[in-house]
């Protein structure tokens, strides 16, 4: 298959998980009645609270999150990713942040750990240290070939601003550049459309970016704006502020077309760099 529906769910979600799956699982129903076959879920879908907490349920969320996306996969017969939960790093003070695609069939296809960690400390006066109860991933995100769709390359979020990780990735073969978020509201309004539309222009690749919005707790307010980026940067959906899902088509072939109208991937002087 080259032309599919692809859609980028939304989600608010919270410090209750069964409420998150809820959530989720609603998404995920709507997107499938509306013909989708991949869907990725943001970062963070099955949990957004403070790290003790998190830290404190780890090892039955990280269960829980697996089954969840096989149940899911199968309920639905989707292609499933979900774009972030935390799996215990055997420390029992910090976690991975894991992300996991899923075919129809229940069988997981890829995995990725996070690798690139968000300590900032932005102007609107919150500081976030993702490396304080988070470890980075070893390895390289994978890409994926997923049967009779397209071949996908995996990331999470702030991984966004790191472009070698997508060159990656094209080198890999990925056609579709999945980045689930949970972007913070500040940052986003800047620098998150520029970021997904950049991705997708340098690679001529497809992006399917999941995304938290809204409030969850306390000062903790994510951007919203999931979105479906075709290979010219062209923005194909946007789900807003609101709960719900960016959906569109992906077409492989419009790929190879505009590689080939656009051909900066073999102008690459890698020799050079």
């Amino acid at each position: 298959m080259t032309d599919f529906l692809a859609a980028a769910v939304q989600m608010t979600s919270t410090s209750q998980p069964e409420v998150n799956f809820s959530a989720a699982e609603e998404q995920i129903e709507l997107a499938t009645r509306r013909g989708a076959e991949l869907i990725g879920l943001p970062e963070n879908f099955a949990f957004m609270g403070d790290d003790k907490q998190r830290l404190e349920i780890a090892q039955s969320l990280s269960e829980e999150c697996s089954q969840f996306l096989v149940t899911m996969a199968r309920r639905y017969q989707v292609v499933l990713l979900g774009g972030g939960f935390p799996v215990p790093a055997g420390d029992g003070q910090r976690t991975l942040n894991r992300a996991e695609l899923v075919d129809r069939d229940g069988q997981i296809l890829g995995r990725y750990d996070k690798i690139h960690l968000f300590d900032v400390d932005l102007p609107e006066g919150n500081t976030y240290r993702e490396s304080a109860t988070i470890i980075p991933g070893n390895d390289l995100p994978p890409v994926v070939d997923v049967p009779g769709l397209c071949k996908v390359g995996l990331s999470i979020c702030y991984d966004v601003r790191f472009p070698e990780l997508y060159r990656h990735l094209v080198d890999g073969g990925a056609e579709l550049l999945m980045i689930p978020a949970a972007f913070t509201a500040f940052t986003g309004k800047d620098h998150w459309q520029v970021l997904l539309q950049a991705r997708s222009i340098e690679n001529t690749a497809y992006v399917l970016a999941p995304a938290q919005t809204g409030l969850h707790y306390e000062r903790r307010h994510s951007h919203g704006h999931a979105m479906v980026i075709d290979p010219w940067g062209t923005v194909l959906a946007d789900a807003g502020v609101l709960q719900g899902a960016a959906i569109a088509p992906i077409d492989t072939c419009h790929v190879g077309r505009i590689r080939a109208q656009m051909p900066s991937l073999k102008h690459r002087k890698k020799a050079l760099f």
